[in-house]
């Protein structure tokens, strides 16, 4: 495990694992590391892994503010620099996706292959509703509901009646896990203003956009409209919903390690 004070004092938890080519994991709005424990163990052996926890979130420090997409990328290439790497693959869940959209487009020298699941383009009319709902449950000082939400829409119903003591135990500490709420707030909020649509058509880093069909949170539709907007993206689809990396492991990572060892990726 590791930390770096980010340049604007903000304390910011990674950790590091594996040997070869640098691998940056960005995990989701949640915004920890440990997200990852699933994948992560089946990349080690040809990665050098970099496993971040975003500001705001897991085991990072948790100011106010302000918080910003730009602000977590920035937080990742200053990581990147204080372990001596130049370039990275990046890999980027959810949130996790729009920060490495962001690193593709304003410091694509510092950016390898990229993998880009489970997220969006741009906020659409539902995104908003959607999130704007889940907004006013915090707003409203329910966190445990929030969490419980968050759980629907991010599991499948029998992933929900297999992991149920685990989930519950989750919805429990939601209060503690989610403080403070104007923290998550401030995050949910980020997503909201994040918009770099526009743009897409710049990234020039080989791109996989991973979707899945069963997904509520961030329907396959938003990962169909990133990989036609992105210059030769390629678009898998994996079963699950929204948290499709943590119940699906094994096939997330063997579309990781095949993508970034194709056309001469640096494994």
């Amino acid at each position: 495990m590791a930390t770096l004070y980010a340049s604007d004092g903000c304390l910011v938890h990674f950790e590091t694992m594996g040997e070869g080519a640098p691998l940056v994991l960005i995990p989701g709005l949640g915004g920890d590391g440990r997200f990852w424990a699933g994948v992560a163990p089946l990349l080690a052996d040809r990665f050098h892994l970099i496993i971040v926890d975003h500001r705001g979130a897991g085991r990072s420090a948790r100011p106010l503010g302000p918080y910003s997409i730009d602000r977590i990328a920035k937080d990742i290439l200053e990581i990147l620099d204080a372990e001596g790497i130049a370039r990275a693959e990046l890999v980027g869940h959810s949130t996790g996706g729009t920060v490495v959209q962001t690193l593709a487009l304003d410091a694509a020298d510092r950016v390898g292959r990229i993998v880009i699941s489970g997220s969006w383009p741009a906020p659409d009319a539902r995104f908003r509703l959607l999130f704007e709902a889940r907004l006013g449950l915090l707003e409203q000082n329910q966190p445990k509901i929030y969490q419980a939400f968050t759980h629907v829409l991010g599991y499948t119903a029998d992933w929900l009646a297999r992991h149920e003591a685990e989930l519950a135990a989750a919805v429990k500490a939601a209060p503690v896990t989610l403080a403070p709420l104007e923290v998550t707030v401030a995050r949910i909020r980020m997503l909201l203003d994040f918009d770099r649509s526009a743009e897409l058509g710049r990234i020039a880093a080989p791109t996989l956009v991973i979707g899945a069909r069963e997904d509520e949170m961030v329907p396959f539709a938003l990962s169909e409209q990133l990989a036609r907007l992105i210059p030769s993206a390629r678009l898998e689809a994996l079963p699950g919903a929204h948290f499709f990396p943590r119940t699906e492991p094994a096939a997330y990572a063997a579309l990781v390690r095949d993508f970034l060892r194709a056309d001469g990726a640096r494994v």
